[in-house]
């Protein structure tokens, strides 16, 4: 098959500068260019040309400013099987319009349904013209459907992954060679307890509630270490009000709240070894956040909130713990006390963890999952092609 990428217009592609839906691309695509042929869209980025073909798949970008119009126009020039577009339901019809002879498939990343995205007219004349959508998780499938039952049929959910051969567990000897490397790095004494916190730095993800935490957690772990890992956006590490304010908030505590600032995608494995206990602090329905992946690839046990998706992959006590009450910092540091006091516990949580990840979760599974849904698409044009 011919397969297409329309990538969102936030980031480029490769994920250079990071981004969910950029770096599920680049786990998927060398599984999928064995038998296809693949071609991304993105926007373009300094540190990329605007065209190229690289390890066997075709790039083309585009500014921002004009991007959906200048990749309708390019789609005139090709003839795609399947062509994929990232959590974009309104641009749908402009792009069936350019290549009316396309199976459309749409994957949905957040709440791109909600009444505040898409008109009532707009999502069902999307639907329409959609052979399926996948969606990230059974949150977000559900969120749909509430409001465009007709779409049931035509969506299945799709769980993202990870490239597990970068992602070695903790206990291994790499896992152990590159966790006292980075924490040497970054002044983390070897027999320090690290929090680990990685994402964007927004209150809708809740760092500051867990440098509130800290408070009821030093007494009884004088040896605990927060390192928060993100910048407020995607590779910006401008301080705006939000980050000013948890520098302020983490003061008190001195060298026991690390910032690092952004880490780029491939350098992001590092971090997760390094820490003792991960913690998701989601205060948002949470569509379903990779770090969740990310950690249990690493062999780093997880506390999430039990927000959106994140309940999908994360089973309490199983594989990680759920936090219900999230917006509580008492809560977050009674549960990490007690993870802290009980190591043999976060192990076995974590090889758990490790164990989903190798099963469900590595981008081979993503990419057959995905290919699945392709061939479907292409049976069901089959199916309605008179003869």
């Amino acid at each position: 098959m011919n397969i297409a990428f329309i990538c969102t217009e936030k980031l480029p592609s490769p994920a250079v500068k990071g981004g969910a839906i950029q770096m599920m691309i680049d786990g998927i695509v060398p599984y999928l260019k064995e038998q296809h042929d693949i071609t991304i869209f993105s926007i373009t980025d300094p540190a990329l040309p605007d065209f190229e073909q690289k390890e066997g798949v075709t790039y083309y970008r585009f500014p921002r400013s004009s991007y959906r119009f200048s990749v309708a126009e390019e789609l005139k020039n090709h003839t795609f099987d399947i062509i994929h577009v990232c959590n974009r339901p309104r641009h749908i019809p402009l792009y069936k319009e350019a290549s009316p002879s396309s199976q459309f498939i749409l994957s949905v990343h957040n709440e791109m349904f909600a009444e505040n995205k898409i008109s009532d007219e707009e999502g069902k004349k999307t639907i329409e013209q959609v052979t399926a959508i996948t969606t990230v998780s059974q949150f977000i499938k559900d969120t749909i459907i509430a409001r465009f039952p007709e779409a049931e049929e035509k969506t299945s959910v799709v769980y993202s992954g990870v490239d597990l051969n970068e992602f070695k567990p903790v206990w291994t000897k790499e896992g152990q060679r590159i966790r006292n490397e980075m924490r040497k790095k970054y002044g983390i004494s070897k027999r320090s307890k690290v929090i680990l916190f990685i994402g964007r730095l927004s209150p809708s993800k809740g760092p500051h509630i867990l440098i509130e935490a800290m408070k009821y957690i030093l007494p009884k772990h004088e040896d605990a270490v927060l390192v928060i890992v993100g910048g407020k956006w995607f590779s910006d590490n401008r301080v705006n009000k939000y980050v000013r304010y948890l520098h302020t908030l983490a003061s008190p505590y001195e060298n026991h709240v690390i910032f690092t600032k952004f880490v780029p995608a491939n350098e992001i494995y590092h971090m997760y070894v390094m820490g003792d206990l991960f913690v998701c602090s989601s205060q948002w329905n949470e569509p379903l956040a990779r770090v969740h992946y990310e950690a249990m690839a690493a062999g780093v046990p997880i506390m999430t909130t039990d927000r959106g998706g994140n309940a999908e992959v994360i089973e309490d006590e199983e594989n990680g713990l759920l936090i219900k009450d999230y917006k509580n910092p008492f809560e977050y540091a009674r549960v990490i006390n007690e993870m802290l006091d009980l190591p043999g516990f976060g192990r076995w949580l974590a090889q758990n963890g490790r164990k989903a990840a190798e099963e469900q979760f590595d981008f081979k599974h993503v990419a057959s999952r995905y290919q699945s849904v392709y061939f479907q698409a292409i049976d069901a044009l089959a199916d309605t092609t008179p003869f």
